[in-house]
């Protein structure tokens, strides 16, 4: 297996993992409701975590750089997220939308890796679905009651967020300069056939909420390759601000 390949893929989910999971610790403290703030707190820490267990994989398999390493001291550049996840969080009807897609997708992405011909990686993916999948159960109920069973004031903010959301949502399944590789190789199936599942599962969920899904958009990409939004520096300034005390140090 290349591993140059493998750490691509790899960095890819961390790197998107650690800027979702820090876009939703925003919302500690600012929640619409307590029972919200502690949910987008809980499922930030979550994120951490699995961005945490990917970085380490990177390191143990292919010889990335350590975790703390990775996460807190790369330029802006170096970093390959998508810039959906980049984007502020706006009011709360974009970040439940914004929530309910990456979820959606990261359920499928470790699906698919469950039986990933990577071991180690196909063992992870499994526990971590296990726990993306009561993320997304959140963040799908949401998105069903305040479009279905709101107000038409509420329906149409989530339809609006949905507008806006759907061409930087769809940079998640930005292709990857080796996704034919790792497709051949059993390891990942790769970004396309992620899409397709993922489209069929949000169809069903905005039929549903009666949301309408935006037609002939062109996806938002560029993230993947160190292209990014203006929001990403000061995302990163705001994140690494306590390691660059001392990056030296130790806990």
């Amino acid at each position: 297996m290349n591993t140059t390949a493998l750490k691509e893929l790899l960095t890819w989910i961390a790197d998107n993992e650690l800027i979702m999971g820090h876009r939703h610790s925003e919302w500690t403290g600012l929640g619409p409701l307590l029972e919200e703030d502690i949910a987008f707190s809980s499922i930030a820490q979550d994120k951490l975590g699995h961005a945490l267990a990917m970085y380490t994989l990177a390191h143990e398999l292919c010889g990335s750089p350590q975790p703390d390493v990775n996460a807190f001291q790369r330029a802006g550049a170096d970093f390959t997220c998508s810039q959906f996840v980049e984007l502020p969080n706006g009011e709360y009807d974009f970040s439940l939308i914004r929530h309910f897609l990456f979820d959606a997708a990261e359920f499928h992405r470790y699906g698919m890796l469950a039986s990933s011909s990577v071991d180690a990686l196909a063992k992870l993916a499994r526990k971590v679905q296990g726990e993306i999948k009561y993320h997304l159960y959140h963040g799908k109920s949401w998105v069903v009651q305040l479009a279905s069973q709101g107000t038409a004031a509420s329906k149409a903010r989530m339809q609006a967020a949905l507008t806006y959301a759907w061409p930087y949502a769809l940079g998640m399944f930005e292709p990857g300069k080796y996704d034919a590789e790792l497709a051949d190789a059993g390891v990942f199936a790769g970004e396309k056939a992620l899409q397709q599942e993922w489209l069929a599962f949000v169809e069903a969920t905005f039929a549903e909420a009666g949301l309408d899904i935006p037609q002939g958009v062109q996806p938002v990409y560029g993230g993947r390759g160190g292209q990014h939004s203006e929001h990403l520096p000061q995302l990163l300034e705001e994140m690494t601000e306590v390691v660059r005390i001392d990056p030296e140090a130790t806990w």
